[in-house]
């Protein structure tokens, strides 16, 4: 009998192994089939089959948090970017009229002048001479004039009475006309002495600041040299204009810019910064499209009443070319760079689950992207915890663009955002 029975064990152990390969090891599987095989009075001896293990549920995400906002809808300016530089409106160079020595230099260098300010003085004493001069002879020939008057006079009564012939009349009247000629002489050179005693004072032709003085008291000076350096040059510093090119696909859009109402607003900032230097007025276009370069050259207009815009200086150009009415926008921050382009993640209404969004930005200034497609307005961005946002996942909003009340009734709002 106990043969028997190991005989039996050793059968079953074979034709379970044999079983278990068979069923690619699953244990419940072999066993199950091994109490099959078996005629039913040495399967009542067997433990019964384990019961196979119940598969695995799915992990549920857990919510993370992050802020957000809904994105808005604004009429925003179209605006173009250039780089320009700031000119002077008016630049002179000073020069002497007349030839002279300086014997006075009220000029310093980078002096701020107004018209009429006086900066130099050049010795004067020969021309006052040629004044005094002119003055006795204007003196003489106003006598002459009064005596040749009076013998016009005498001669006409003498006429009158038949004792003068008609000759001896038409003598003093021509003497007359030959004194108060002189007269009139002798008064234009008076003005012209005036005139060259006027330019031995030099003064400023506009208001500005002063360059360099290349030239100091005691020197002598010709008068009009165009061929010397001059004395000093003026540089008009109020208003000043910057002169920008744009494309000349942009021709429409500056024309009736400048055909406007208002004038297009232009500001300016420094070049490699975003500091806003000036904002002015649109003032001039082109008349011609430059050929070469194919782009049309503007300039605005800037009061610089706190002197911040020097001449020479490059900035950097931004004009208002008009309005793009209903324009998306949403916090730059909310803008994510992507190797297939810029993007945003979008909470989905009613699950509260992210996923994210490619857009096309038109524009990003003052901390607000401008986005031309790929969003709606009223859809709720995430802007705060944006690296644990991940597509299909759930996520808890804390609203930052509610007040504070909202926020503190806002669930886990909290809870700290990056955690």
């Amino acid at each position: 009998m106990i043969r028997a029975l190991l005989l039996v064990t050793a059968c079953l152990a074979g034709g379970a192994g044999w079983m278990l390969l068979r069923h690619g090891g699953d244990p419940g599987a072999a066993w199950g089939e091994t109490r099959t095989a078996l005629p039913p009075s040495l399967a009542a001896y067997l433990p019964p089959a384990a019961a196979p293990p119940a598969a695995p549920k799915p992990a549920v995400p857990a919510r993370v948090n992050v802020g957000t906002v809904a994105a808005g809808s604004a009429d925003l300016p179209v605006t173009r970017t250039a780089v320009g530089w700031i000119e002077p409106i008016a630049t002179v160079l000073v020069r002497s009229r007349i030839d002279g020595v300086i014997t006075e230099q009220l000029a310093r260098d980078g002096q701020s002048v107004k018209a009429g300010d006086v900066l130099y003085r050049l010795d004067d004493r020969e021309i006052r001479a040629q004044l005094t001069r002119d003055e006795a002879a204007l003196a003489r020939d106003q006598a002459t004039q009064v005596r040749t008057q009076n013998d016009v006079r005498r001669v006409g009564e003498l006429l009158s009475r038949n004792s003068a012939s008609q000759a001896q009349f038409d003598v003093a009247t021509a003497e007359s006309k030959v004194a108060a000629a002189n007269v009139a002489a002798a008064q234009a050179a008076i003005e012209a002495d005036k005139v060259r005693l006027d330019y031995t004072t030099i003064r400023s032709p506009i208001a500005g600041r002063l360059g360099t003085v290349r030239v100091t008291a005691g020197n002598l000076v010709k008068g009009n040299d165009s061929a010397g350096t001059g004395l000093v040059t003026i540089t008009q510093m109020k208003p000043l204009r910057a002169t920008f090119s744009l494309p000349e696909r942009e021709l429409d859009l500056l024309r009736a810019a400048l055909a406007g109402r208002a004038p297009a607003t232009v500001r300016v900032r420094a070049s490699g910064s975003d500091a806003l230097l000036a904002t002015g007025a649109l003032s001039f276009v082109d008349s011609s499209v430059d050929q070469t370069s194919g782009t049309v050259a503007a300039w605005a207009l800037f009061p610089n009443d706190d002197d911040r815009l020097w001449p020479g200086q490059y900035v950097r150009v931004e004009v208002d070319l008009g309005t793009r009415p209903g324009t998306v926008t949403v916090p730059q921050v909310a803008v994510q760079p992507g190797q297939e382009g810029s993007y945003v993640w979008v909470v989905r209404p009613g699950d509260g689950v992210v996923e994210r969004r490619g857009v096309e930005v038109l524009s990003a200034q003052d901390g607000t992207a401008a986005i031309a497609a790929g969003l709606k307005a009223g859809e709720r961005v995430v802007v705060e915890g944006q690296f644990r946002a991940r597509a299909g996942v759930p996520v808890t909003e804390v609203p930052q663009d509610a007040g504070p009340e909202a926020r503190a009734a806002t669930p886990q709002s909290r809870k700290t955002l990056i955690e």
